[in-house]
């Protein structure tokens, strides 16, 4: 994509150029203001630290109500064993921010 094609969002004071045509440039800005939104509530909420562990419980959260929407049956105990256990890996892997 050419460099008129980008867009560029701010995301916890962080800018980032994206590419994107320009038939959803309107789409990007919505989302990427709504992903501002949760990770500035998820980082205010203090139980989180470190940018990347920010983004990932958003990105998680996000992902659950999608299926959610989808009608997929998060209620299930196995699918709530994986999601912990997901969890879990992603607490271990990460490095803690302070």
């Amino acid at each position: 994509m050419s460099d008129d094609s980008r867009v560029s969002v701010l995301i916890l004071d962080k800018e980032y150029q994206v590419a994107c045509p320009p038939d959803e440039r309107h789409e990007l800005i919505r989302a990427a203001s709504e992903l501002d939104e949760r990770m500035r509530a998820a980082k205010k909420a203090g139980n989180i630290v470190g940018l990347d562990r920010i983004a990932i419980m958003v990105a998680l959260n996000l992902c659950h109500e999608l299926q959610s929407k989808r009608g997929t049956n998060l209620a299930d105990p196995e699918t709530a064993k994986t999601l912990n256990r997901i969890d879990g890996k992603l607490n271990a892997a990460l490095p803690e921010e302070h």
